[in-house]
C-alpha cells in the first residue's frame, strides 16, 4: 500500500528538512529541487481535502508555490494560474497587491492578469508555506476582487507559531495544511500530530 502524501511529506521534513534560524529549509525535496513522487502525492492530498468544494482553478504565487499548485491542479483536473512577482510600479491590466516579505526584508507586488480569472470561477489558493500569510492573503483578495468565490487556502507546510492562519481565517476563509510545524527550536523540527 502506498503511503499518503502527508506521511511522505512529514517523513521528508523530519529526515531532510534543515532549520536555519527561523526558517525551515525544504529546498532539497519540495521547493527548489522537487521530487516528482512526493509532490504528486502532496498534490493528491491537497486536492482530496478541497475536491468537495469544487474548485475550478488553482491560484498560487511564483516561484515556490508552483510545484504543489500544479500537482494539486493535476489531481483536480483544473487549470493553474500563478501570480507573478514584481518590484517597482505596476500599471498593467491586472489584479495586484503589495506584499511585504519578512524573509527577504522587502516589499513586492503580486499580479494576476485579469483575463486568466473568470468572474464566478471557484478558486483554490495553494502555496508551499503558511507563515505570516501575507502572500496568501493577497491572493485571496485578488480572487475576491476578480469575482471568484474562494473555496479555501491549502498549504503544504504551516508554521503554527506565526500568525498566518489567524490572518487568513479573519477573512472567513477555510485554511488547511498537510504538515503543521509547532517549533524550530534547537535546530529541531517539531510537527503537530
Amino acid at each position: 500500500m502506498a503511503l499518503s502524501g502527508t506521511t511522505l511529506l512529514r517523513r521528508a521534513i523530519l529526515e531532510r528538512g534543515r532549520v536555519e534560524g527561523t526558517l525551515l529549509k525544504v529546498d532539497d525535496f519540495l521547493n527548489h529541487r522537487v521530487e516528482p513522487a512526493l509532490i504528486g502525492a502532496v498534490g493528491d492530498d491537497l486536492a482530496a481535502r478541497f475536491a468537495p468544494a469544487g474548485p475550478q482553478v488553482v491560484l498560487t504565487a511564483e516561484a515556490s508555490g508552483i510545484a504543489p499548485a500544479l500537482a494539486c491542479a493535476l489531481a483536480l483536473a483544473v487549470p493553474m494560474v500563478f501570480a507573478k512577482k514584481y518590484l517597482g510600479p505596476g500599471g498593467r491590466d491586472v489584479y495586484s497587491r503589495e506584499v511585504f516579505s519578512p524573509t527577504r526584508g522587502m516589499e513586492y507586488r503580486v499580479e494576476v492578469a485579469r483575463r486568466v480569472l473568470a468572474p464566478g470561477e471557484r478558486v483554490l489558493v495553494v502555496d508551499d508555506f503558511l507563515a505570516g500569510g501575507r502572500t496568501a492573503e493577497a491572493l485571496g483578495e485578488i480572487a475576491e476582487e476578480a469575482g471568484c468565490p474562494l473555496t479555501g487556502l491549502a498549504f503544504v507546510i504551516e508554521k503554527t507559531f506565526q500568525d498566518g492562519r489567524r490572518r487568513l481565517e479573519a477573512h472567513g476563509w477555510r485554511v488547511e495544511a498537510l504538515a503543521r510545524v509547532t517549533s524550530l527550536e534547537g535546530d529541531r523540527v517539531a510537527l503537530e500530530d
